[in-house]
């Protein structure tokens, strides 16, 4: 095969392999929270009920096993001390009774053995050569051999041995024969109730899972239900239902949290649907009315005035200043755009704001000359500082240009500029109706226009204090607002000397 049809088969598995992992991804569906919270809470509770019930059978068969090894340990010493004494007198020398006697008393199995584990004590009536079949069961040889292991060469041993614990004593020696002691402390029964308390316990936990599985599906239909109204909420929100309210009753505090969050959201989004809403209605109005003068002045040169040169000049004027008023919201329109999505550098240079002022309320003398608005000014000289020219006197001439729409029945705007330590500050200020409290936050919004009637001798689509905001930001410079009901606004711009 050559390395070009190995690399096309190569590639050819790529795509498979990825083709495979692709529709994994496409396949693989979310979980629901409550399926989630259902299997936590049902796992968390049987791994637990499962730990405690074997903990507590292993810890229980442990310390039933300590207690009868202590037993043995205590009681097998004293048994072994009587039977070297022997029997009392009231025995009457019956060994094989006291034996009995002494494995009663003392709820343990007492045994006296021979080196071939031939059982002594206590003798058997019925077990003798005339009934060899009970051999087996009075034998005790393996007893005896594990004793002799255990013990090593010492006198006495406890230690454990088919189901039971041991003390075991080599006691005598008879007729040139060992003779040893076996006390025995059996734990079957601690086993057996070690068994039943396990088979209790799995059906215990069995029973415990089975509620826990209604209960958990309890709780986490609880706790997801806020979530699945608040889903349903969202999507008549998403339908443009903006009257839906996310808040609920019973939800706990972080859903509440998520709820007023989702609420402020909801009132934002309905604030910046109406306003742009309202921006297109403006908008619209304000390219008509050039437009429609546009067109009417343009026939009335056609019908009219062609042939006469004053009125056609004068005509055309018209036709001119609306064009330039349409350019003019056509750039307003293009320039928020460009603020709000970022496009466009920012040229920085060094920049001398007192000249620049200056050359900007020149352009405002149209409407000191012709309609009686003052200009009352406070300019510091050579105040320099790094923006971009553009930029910086779009935003100086955006902020005069609205206290001249804003301002009072006196047409008066006062602005300054001046020095203070390491900056500086430009600042406008309007004698107009003010700004009401609840409306100082929105009035940097692009769609936002104040409630108030005001005459607009600034041409504009209210979109002027949205571009000085974004062109502000851009440059990294602190702004602001202030502004008293029946008082008039000032607004102000911080810039670092240079």
């Amino acid at each position: 095969m050559s390395k070009k049809e190995n690399g096309q088969q190569n590639k050819s598995s790529g795509k498979r392999r990825g083709g495979a992992k692709s529709w994994l991804r496409k396949k693989r569906r979310p979980t629901s929270t409550f399926f989630l919270l259902w299997a936590c809470f049902s796992v968390l509770c049987s791994l637990l009920l499962l730990m405690f019930g074997f903990t507590q059978r292993f810890t229980i068969e442990s310390a039933l096993k300590d207690e009868a090894a202590s037993e043995v340990s205590a009681r097998g010493p004293r048994i072994e001390r009587q039977i070297l004494e022997g029997p009392p007198p009231t025995f009457n020398g019956n060994y094989s009774l006291y034996v009995r006697v002494l494995a009663s008393q003392n709820n343990v199995d007492v045994l006296i053995l021979d080196e071939s584990g031939k059982l002594l004590y206590p003798a058997q009536d019925e077990y003798g050569s005339a009934n060899p079949d009970l051999d087996g069961y009075f034998n005790f040889q393996d007893e005896v051999e594990r004793m002799i292991k255990e013990l090593g060469g010492e006198q006495s041993a406890v230690y454990e041995h088919k189901n039971s614990y041991v003390y075991g004593a080599k006691i005598a020696v008879e007729n040139g024969t060992p003779v040893y002691l076996y006390v025995g402390q059996s734990f079957r029964l601690m086993k057996a109730a070690s068994t039943a308390m396990t088979t209790r316990t799995i059906l215990l936990c069995i029973f415990s899972v089975a509620l826990s599985f209604a209960v958990t599906s309890a709780i986490a239909a609880w706790l997801t239900r806020p979530l699945m109204e608040m889903t349903k909420k969202a999507n008549r929100f998403a339908a443009g239902d903006f009257s839906v309210d996310f808040g609920g009753e019973d939800y706990s505090l972080e859903v509440s949290n998520l709820a007023t969050t989702l609420n402020y959201a909801r009132d934002e989004i309905s604030k910046a649907d109406r306003m742009q809403k309202e921006l297109i209605a403006n908008v619209s109005h304000d390219f008509k009315t050039p437009l429609t003068m546009i067109k009417a002045y343009a026939s009335m040169i056609v019908e009219i005035s062609g042939h006469n040169p004053e009125k056609r000049e004068k005509h055309a004027k018209i036709i001119i200043d609306e064009a330039d008023r349409l350019t003019s919201l056509v750039n307003d329109v293009l320039d928020l755009s460009k603020l709000q999505s970022g496009i466009g550098e920012i040229k920085s240079e060094k920049l001398n704001i007192s000249a620049m002022l200056s050359e900007v309320m020149g352009r405002f003398s149209y409407y000191k000359d012709t309609k009686g608005y003052k200009f009352v000014s406070q300019i510091d000289d050579e105040l320099y500082t790094m923006g971009d020219k553009t930029k910086i006197e779009q935003a100086l001439y955006n902020l005069i240009g609205n206290a001249v729409n804003y301002t009072g029945e006196d047409k008066t705007v006062y602005i300054r500029l001046q020095l203070d330590g390491t900056r500086f500050c430009f600042s406008v200020r309007d004698t107009g109706k003010g700004i009401k409290p609840e409306e100082i936050k929105g009035i940097w919004e692009r769609y936002y226009r104040s409630s108030e009637a005001h005459k607009r001798p600034v041409q504009g689509t209210g979109l002027g204090l949205s571009i000085v905001k974004g062109i502000l930001e851009r440059h990294g410079l602190e702004y602001g607002v202030e502004s008293k009901v029946g008082e008039g606004s000032l607004f102000y711009i911080w810039f670092p000397l240079v």
